[in-house]
């Protein structure tokens, strides 16, 4: 525990936040910026005792419940709460399984992309988010139950309709290459979670190709960077394909174009139009 640093980064959060923040009214008598020491305390389910010895450097090391009450009162970011966790000697442990939860700016940046398929996968390749036009190229998965979301499963296990392996896309053995290779990384980082270690087994019991690339321990797989999917109402739609790493939540943002002025473009168009509708349905 460096109580020094500890004490003086607890005091410049406290200073940078003002009543207003925080819901408290601002005063006659506020000589110094931000909130009062017995403010935090109030706001941490603390004494102001225990704060002010904090701030002074003089404090014992605090639990885990009153570092993430300080947390909470000081409205620190998720990098600031992980200082303020290592400056009490006390890390972050990790999440017992893959953060399922979706930043909300992630959200906004998937529904902003109209021209484009993307969806959010968890380290175990669960879709967690999407927008409409992933949806209308891949299928719904506002109508599938959680299990079903999972791409993993998907590939290796179905279902196949029309004879068609994960959408009908074209570079689908290399995927199945991929999927192991994430679910091996989230097997040693998430060892103790039950999701996780089940669906390796499913995989292993349902899946002979599964079993075949879990075997290699391949932990290196090159990206696919452009893939054809065969689409049972626009036929073929030729994508490029942009992840983008969300380290702190270990997950993906998949975005799929089509090179602008291409049919692939096109299709992509009629898409965002039909939506998840069913064209060939009978009525």
């Amino acid at each position: 525990m460096d109580r020094t640093e500890l004490a003086a980064f607890l005091r410049s959060r406290r200073e940078r936040i003002g009543p207003a923040d925080v819901g408290l009214p601002a005063g006659p008598r506020r000589r110094t910026p931000g909130l009062r020491r017995e403010e935090v305390a109030q706001l941490a389910y603390i004494s102001t005792e225990y704060y002010t010895r904090l701030e002074q450097a003089r404090g014992p090391r605090p639990s885990r419940e009153v570092l993430t009450g300080l947390a909470r009162a000081l409205r620190l970011t998720d990098a600031e709460r992980d200082h303020l966790h290592l400056l009490a000697g006390a890390p972050v442990e990790p999440p017992p399984g893959p953060p399922r939860e979706v930043r909300q700016s992630i959200l906004d940046l998937v529904d902003r992309l109209p021209g484009s398929a993307a969806f959010v996968t968890s380290a175990t390749l669960e879709v967690l988010a999407w927008n409409e036009l992933a949806a209308a190229l891949m299928e719904d998965f506002s109508a599938l139950p959680r299990r079903d979301r999972n791409l993993a499963r998907r590939a290796f296990l179905g279902p196949r309709p029309g004879g068609r392996r994960l959408y009908g896309v074209s570079d689908a053995d290399a995927f199945a290459r991929h999927a192991a290779r994430r679910l091996r990384t989230a097997a040693a980082r998430y060892p103790d979670d039950p999701e996780v270690t089940g669906l390796i087994r499913e995989l292993l019991d349902g899946s002979e190709e599964f079993a075949r690339l879990w075997a290699s321990r391949d932990v290196a797989v090159a990206p696919t960077l452009r893939k054809t999917f065969q689409h049972p109402l626009v036929g073929a739609v030729t994508v490029n394909c942009d992840a983008l790493d969300l380290t702190d939540r270990d997950q993906q943002v998949v975005i799929y174009t089509a090179v602008p002025g291409s049919r692939s473009e096109e299709a992509l168009r009629l898409l965002s139009v039909i939506g998840t509708q069913r064209m060939d349905a009978p009525r």
